[in-house]
């Protein structure tokens, strides 16, 4: 579940000087007053001290036993349990939130509230769980950070929104053509088109061979774009002569920078506890070679898209060197170096 909150009033985490607010509606606008404390509105500031200023929050989810994420305004609990288990912690967990909330003028928006429920397929309909009064905030598709996750997990919801979004922006673009260089189009095509393909694209390992080829058509038609080729002549050529490498690499990719930090302590702590370098119990001659433990998946759908079931999959699939690498920047370098390879057999 997650949902925005909203402030009511100003917040006293910070002193300011010589600023004024006023409320404007359509043509009408209010007497401008003097505004002591606060964070103007978009600076880099703002998600900092808005964290700082509702961490106490925490406490009340550790209390009722709820994992939690916080972004700025954006709150997300998560809750496991049995078809049959009552609702009863959530509520009041939630009940208490909208307490401390309102005891720290801050409001919790009911509007932007979404529910989504994960559960096998074995479950029937019939033995869905009662959830009181979120039950009209059910969704079978919700947003997170930009991106859209599906009660499946299936991702196509997201799959839909990236191929959408990138051949609207790539029309627009395309009526740019004739008066930009070709350095300028590309980085407007990295711009506006690569940075979505590659936006949490982490989350899209294990989709279907369908909605990965639809994200490769996207790629494909960029590419096309920016060198002019015909659609008869065969794009692989054109993406190895733009270094650009597959989308499912690009997948990859993502999952082994993520991994590379968390076990350089570079990644936020709940990655970082996921993945482990496989220590044998005997001496064996694989053990310097900074292989990860690979756990077991009980679901092949589900189970094995799991960060810490793919992520040692595909990190010990990787060359000793790369493993080996010092730096970060060596590591994806030599990364890239490797999935090229892999990509266009060189």
């Amino acid at each position: 579940m997650q949902n925005k909150i909203g402030a009511i009033q100003h917040s006293s985490y910070l002193y300011c000087l010589n600023r004024s607010a006023r409320v404007m509606l359509d043509d009408c606008s209010s007497e401008s007053q003097p505004l002591r404390w606060g964070v103007p509105q978009g600076s880099i500031l703002g998600p900092l001290l808005f964290n700082l200023y509702i961490l106490p929050l925490g406490a009340i989810f550790r209390r009722h036993a709820v994992s939690y994420h916080l972004y700025a305004d954006d709150c997300q609990i998560y809750f496991s349990f049995k078809p049959t288990q009552s609702m009863q912690v959530l509520s009041d967990c939630i009940d208490n939130v909208k307490l401390w909330l309102a005891d720290n003028f801050l409001h919790l928006n009911d509007s932007k509230t979404e529910v989504i429920v994960f559960n096998p397929h074995s479950i029937p309909a019939t033995h869905q769980p009662d959830l009181n009064y979120l039950s009209p905030n059910v969704s079978t598709v919700i947003s997170n950070l930009g991106v859209k996750i599906d009660q499946a997990l299936k991702m196509d919801a997201q799959v839909n929104n990236t191929v959408k979004s990138c051949f609207y922006h790539l029309r627009r673009i395309s009526k740019l053509k004739h008066i930009l260089s070709v350095r300028l189009l590309k980085s407007v095509v990295h711009t506006f088109i690569t940075s979505r393909l590659d936006y949490s694209n982490s989350c899209l390992y294990g989709i279907s061979k369908a909605a990965q080829s639809r994200l490769q058509l996207v790629q494909n038609s960029a590419a096309r774009f920016l060198t002019g080729v015909d659609r008869r002549q065969h794009i692989t050529p054109i993406l190895k002569s733009l270094h650009w490498l597959p989308v499912h690499l690009r997948i990859n990719f993502k999952i082994m920078l993520l991994t590379y930090k968390s076990l350089n302590s570079q990644a936020p702590p709940y990655l970082c506890q996921l993945v482990h370098y496989y220590n044998p119990p005997r001496a064996l001659r694989s053990e310097d070679k900074l292989l990860l433990a690979l756990p077991n998946a009980r679901l092949k759908s589900r189970g094995e898209r799991a960060f810490s079931v793919c992520a040692p999959k595909l990190w010990n699939a990787l060359p000793l060197l790369v493993r080996q690498a010092p730096t970060i920047s060596i590591f994806k370098s030599r990364m890239k170096t490797h999935y090229f390879n892999l990509a266009y057999n060189t």
